[in-house]
């Protein structure tokens, strides 16, 4: 609910700055650290591994509890999508694939609490006057994600095709030699496509969300139940989506640069 004294572009403009380490009024900012954002990721991914570390260790072959099943079925239909998709060692990718399910999952549920509540905890506990707790919403968050899997397409390019592949390819496919210039222009961009449209397709939705919901908080408290609960529901659907498709993206672009052309 909005705070009493605020206007609705202030209320809006309060929610949607960052905990940072200095001056950050642009939407891009090079010059601050969203202290924010590492801070629930972090805590997200202390979640993420406490939870599958306990799994391990209570592991029975005999009656699994509900934490073993959860956590099975998480790790088969992961293996089992890096399984369809890509056809080398899986020892690495099917683990990454899960880590980004699961991690930008968390990230993408920090959507679904109410609006007010982080930025009243920082405030009054902690003494911050801005507070954001969705990292996906976050468009430095998005991109360090996917400016990893670029690195990790590059690295599976070499590892699949050798520097001599990778660069014949680069260089001839998909036009041939004669028109290399045409080649270069086109590989580069597609290249370049895979990190930014993996980034901006998770940050548009979840940003989109978020500012739904502080539009939603300016309501009398008496209309906000509807709309934010239905909303909600149909976010869970959002939430759950936007993981998936940036999990299965990376696991299509890593099999796309490991195998020939």
């Amino acid at each position: 609910m909005a705070e009493a004294g605020h206007s609705p572009a202030e209320y809006v403009t309060h929610h949607l700055k960052h905990w940072a380490t200095g001056h950050d009024d642009a939407f891009i900012s090079l010059q601050a650290w969203h202290l924010d954002t590492l801070f629930v990721s972090t805590v997200l991914g202390l979640v993420f591994l406490t939870l599958f570390r306990m799994a391990a260790v209570r592991v029975t072959s005999g009656v699994p509890g509900k934490l073993q099943n959860f956590v099975e079925i998480m790790v088969d239909f992961v293996d089992n999508a890096v399984k369809d998709a890509f056809h080398g060692k899986r020892d690495f990718l099917a683990p990454l694939a899960l880590t980004i399910f699961v991690w930008t999952f968390l990230w993408n549920c920090m959507d679904l609490v109410p609006v007010d509540l982080p930025p009243m905890i920082a405030k009054h506990v902690f003494g911050l006057d801005y507070f954001r707790a969705v990292p996906s919403a976050d468009m430095s968050a998005t991109f360090a994600l996917s400016l990893t899997v670029f690195g990790l397409i590059i690295i599976y390019s070499l590892k699949g095709k050798g520097i001599g592949g990778f660069t014949k390819e680069f260089l001839t496919h998909p036009f041939g030699a004669k028109l290399l210039p045409a080649n270069v222009v086109l590989n580069t961009v597609e290249l370049l496509a895979k990190p930014i449209s993996l980034a901006l397709r998770l940050f548009g939705n979840l940003y989109a969300g978020e500012l739904i919901f502080i539009l939603i908080a300016l309501l009398p408290w008496w209309a906000q139940t509807i709309p934010g609960l239905g909303w909600a529901i149909f976010h869970i659907l959002v939430v759950t989506l936007q993981a998936f498709i940036f999990m299965t993206l990376t696991i299509v672009y890593i099999s796309m640069a490991y195998e020939h052309h």
